[in-house]
């Protein structure tokens, strides 16, 4: 049983960590104004909310920003 529940908790963390990282990879776009790159998270906040631990790991790690909704 023991074994069961964590290949399930590693399994579910794969598939959190590679959703992440497809967003990571689709969704970047270098604001104009500073000519850094921002991942952009859709107005609805879902996303944001969902990968903000893995966004606070990723921007001390590499820098990335990051912004809800298009920059104005």
């Amino acid at each position: 049983m023991k074994r069961k529940f964590l290949v399930a908790i590693i399994t579910l963390f794969t598939i959190y960590f590679l959703g992440y990282i497809l967003l990571r990879q689709t969704k970047q776009e270098v604001w104009e104004r500073d000519g850094k790159t921002y991942v952009i998270f859709s107005e609805d906040k879902a996303l944001y909310y969902l990968y903000r631990p893995l966004s606070f790991i990723d921007e001390k790690a590499t820098g990335m920003r990051f912004h809800i909704g298009q920059h104005r």
